[in-house]
């Protein structure tokens, strides 16, 4: 049985001819919670020319055994079975396309056998994800690496992450916003590699953020205005439906509409767009995480919609040519 997903909104697809990478998902199952290939393959079957995507490190079919700080290669070698299960089973070639994996970077140069295990076990292996999202409330989940608020700029961690940057690797951080300064102190310090960051910087909107959203949209803009000028540093557009986000959408009795959910949110990422340009900002589903929330048709209407104004170019570049570069796909 897939993972529970938002009741499904009815409603056209625009634009339905427009290619799409899909910058972000997963797949996995865990305890209540499945959506494997076969699941995403039903997703992507709804409308929206997704022709290519890129698979990120969520914990799922780690090696039973050997060293732990080994253990994710299982992931990295899954998800290149999953991009050779879609190409061959289900006429799907792009598919898992880019793989981005986990490689515990704290370990600081001992990570390096680690990596090189990681692009042997798939052609496909573009970047580490490392997340590091803290906050000190009781009522926030921090990431499950369990970090310390201020990793980004811990000296044995950045001696792992040059490793990353010595292979031509990309580097993914997921952080909440008001952890953006370190994310400018790495990316300056490590100025030839690629860095991403997931779901628009992690504006939260539960806890003690949930009384002023204004408040936490106006730091969150400034932070992501800093953040813009790393000139190597890309974003990516979506990943803010999730429940810290604080739109409440899984808890609508009736699904809201692609309209009513681009008016509450396009703010988000029409600054995001206006700070880093039409060149370094990649849409994302971030699926199945968002999948409680929104569904996978009027998710991608979402952003055809915040995005409609924009010329066909700079659309091209949004929805699929950022990530194919970016990711080398």
């Amino acid at each position: 049985m897939a993972d529970a997903e938002a009741s499904v909104c009815k409603e056209d697809v625009i634009d339905p001819e427009r290619a799409i990478c899909d910058a972000h998902h997963h797949l996995w199952e865990k305890p209540n919670s499945r959506y494997l290939l076969d699941d995403y393959i039903a997703d992507l079957a709804d409308g929206h020319n997704v022709v290519s995507s890129v698979y990120v490190e969520c914990e799922h079919q780690y090696l039973d055994d050997g060293p732990p700080v080994m253990r994710p290669v299982g992931e990295v070698a899954f998800a290149d079975d999953a991009a050779e299960a879609a190409l061959h089973d289900h006429d799907r070639p792009g598919i898992c396309a880019g793989i981005v994996g986990f490689a515990d970077l704290a370990c600081g140069r001992d990570v390096a056998d680690v990596l090189d295990a990681h692009i042997e076990a798939s052609p496909r292996f573009r970047g580490i994800r490392y997340c590091t999202a803290w906050d000190a409330s009781d009522r926030i989940h921090n990431a499950h690496t369990h970090p310390d608020e201020h990793l980004l700029v811990d000296e044995t961690f950045r001696a792992g992450v040059a490793e990353l940057s010595r292979r031509g690797l990309t580097f993914d951080a997921w952080v909440f916003y008001r952890q953006i300064p370190d994310v400018i102190s790495l990316a300056k310090a490590f100025p030839e590699m690629p860095v991403i960051v997931d779901h628009l910087a992690g504006p939260i909107g539960i806890g003690p953020y949930a009384d002023d959203r204004q408040q936490v949209f106006n730091e969150w803009k400034g932070l992501m205005g800093q953040l813009s000028e790393c000139g190597n540093v890309s974003i990516k557009l979506g990943g803010i439906y999730m429940p810290l986000n604080g739109w409440a959408l899984h808890r609508r009795t009736e699904p809201a509409t692609s309209a009513q959910v681009a008016d509450m949110t396009r703010h988000f990422y029409l600054h995001a767009i206006e700070c880093f340009g039409t060149s370094r900002c990649m849409f994302e589903s971030n699926f199945p995480a968002d999948r409680s929330s929104i569904s996978y048709r009027v998710l991608w209407n979402v952003f055809k919609r915040v995005t409609a104004q924009f010329t066909e170019d700079e659309k091209c570049a949004l929805f699929h040519d950022n990530a194919a570069r970016i990711y080398d796909l």
